[in-house]
């Protein structure tokens, strides 16, 4: 189910309903509530995966247990790797089994021993690389002694399932959420009002900047190779501000609906491309997985500890791995590749938590310095994001090569010129909010407060007219793929 469709219109506000005014009374029943409702969320897309969520639920949440009742280092050591077995081989077949099999038969044919692999119709479970490290967290927390083992197993599985965050995330520590589900829940007001707002500007961001940048994109990156180098250039710009959108889109729908619920999630995007280096981009571009990695992948290898080889040696890891998470294609790896390339030389000299400040903190404008610094780095992201669109490595070398050239100079020749001039201008209009609410959760979050209420109300009516208007109808989220 999608949450820009008409479906989850109709599925939100009558869960909402049963969960405040007909099960309010009892935590059990609203838990159970949501894990039904959750079930159905992801069941309607396709019912046949739910077995793979419930199962992988049943693996860790007995595991917890199994590791609480023992103390012997290498018994729980075991435990965990039955954890990390069962989800990372689920991960690893559904995602990746057709990718090694080809590159492993790409491989013997490059040395001359040409072997045959079979290659298997998998079909990819929505959600599956997000809901498998919020379960592999748990079990990783528990064996660290971070976190007792819950024994409320309707808790545990509306944990790993919980609906607004279940398909593309944030990616919940177990830590944070899971308590959650422990605690009675009170209707608040104001967190419900803050959550649709979140919920609306999310949907603006999704449908209105994301899927309108889509068509663009898609017609400039299949005729990448017979267009100009200044079509490629506004086809890798919009492509920046479509995943952006898109995904941030997602997070903020997710945290909004959640709020609906009671429940705080993380926040996963903070204005990454107001980012003054590449270190402050990766700590504001979707922070929920680069600080999965941090803790249970960088760290765990040394961190920034031991010799410079070494802790060069975790910074690519870490960036490859990251790479290789989003997807089987090399173009994955080569965009993690690159984007540790940018990081290396700020990490070497040790300025990468030199921006750990709202850039122009408290002034309309930056300064021509940070306005520079963050030109930098965004034009050295939207390099990183052609091969992350690209759908081979080939292709997207084509694609910068196509840009390098005079030709970039020149005016972009687009189909469609009207439908650009509305994008421009929505990206303007859209810029202009995100800068001016920088420092909040979200753009939104505090702007007209202080305003009449019906000037406030006209304002999100606005808002949800160009939701209706503008917006592109059941465009799926590119992170689904995922």
């Amino acid at each position: 189910m999608l949450f820009n469709s008409i479906e989850f219109a109709l599925f939100l506000p009558v869960v909402f309903f049963l969960y405040w005014f007909v099960v309010n009374r009892s935590l059990k029943a609203q838990n159970f509530l949501l894990l039904a409702a959750s079930y159905f969320f992801y069941g309607w897309w396709d019912w046949r995966f739910l077995g793979l969520i419930v199962f992988s639920s049943f693996v860790d949440y007995f595991v917890g247990i199994l590791m609480s009742r023992e103390d012997r280092p290498l018994r729980r050591k075991l435990w965990l790797w039955v954890s990390i077995s069962v989800n990372i081989g689920f991960l690893g077949f559904f995602k990746y089994y057709n990718f090694f099999a080809e590159s492993f038969s790409e491989a013997f044919t490059l040395l001359g021993s040409p072997i045959e692999t079979s290659r298997l119709s998998i079909i990819l479970p929505v959600g599956i690389s997000f809901y498998t490290f919020q379960t592999l967290s748990y079990s990783i927390d528990v064996y660290r002694r971070k976190l007792e083992p819950t024994r409320d197993i309707l808790s545990f599985f509306a944990f790993v399932s919980f609906f607004p965050q279940l398909v593309a995330g944030p990616i919940e520590r177990a830590t944070n959420l899971l308590p959650q589900f422990y605690s009675k829940r009170s209707f608040d007001y104001s967190k419900a009002t803050d959550g649709l707002r979140q919920i609306l500007w999310g949907l603006i961001k999704k449908v209105v900047i994301a899927d309108n940048c889509a068509p663009l994109v898609n017609q400039i990156f299949e005729n990448a190779d017979s267009t100009s180098g200044s079509n490629l250039l506004l086809g890798a710009l919009l492509f920046s501000f479509q995943i952006y959108g898109d995904f941030s889109g997602y997070s903020d729908i997710a945290i909004g609906t959640s709020r609906l619920f009671g429940f705080n999630l993380m926040k996963n995007f903070s204005y990454p491309y107001f980012s003054r280096d590449i270190a402050e981009f990766w700590r504001r571009w979707h922070i929920s997985l680069s600080t999965w990695f941090r803790d249970y992948v960088y760290i765990p290898l040394g961190g920034s500890k031991g010799k410079q080889w070494m802790r060069i040696r975790n910074v690519f890891i870490i960036f490859l791995v990251s790479g290789f998470w989003h997807g089987a294609n090399w173009t994955f790896l080569v965009w993690g590749f690159l984007n540790a390339l940018y990081f290396l030389p700020i990490f070497i000299r040790g300025n990468n938590r030199t921006h750990l400040d709202v850039v122009a903190q408290g002034k309309w404008l930056p300064t021509i310095k940070e306005t520079f610094q963050m030109l930098v780095t965004f034009g050295l992201t939207l390099i990183a994001w052609i091969f992350f669109r690209a759908s081979s490595v080939t292709e997207a070398f084509i694609y910068i090569k196509g840009m390098a050239n005079w030709s970039l100079l020149s005016i972009p020749d687009i189909t469609h010129n009207r439908h650009l001039f509305w994008i421009g201008f929505m990206l303007l209009v859209f810029l202009i909010f995100e800068w001016l609410g920088r420092d909040k959760e979200y753009a939104i979050e505090t702007l007209l407060k202080k305003w009449p209420v019906p000037v406030r109300y006209a304002f999100y009516l606005c808002l949800t007219m160009i939701i209706v208007l503008f917006g592109a109808k059941n465009q799926e989220f590119i992170y689904f793929q995922f």
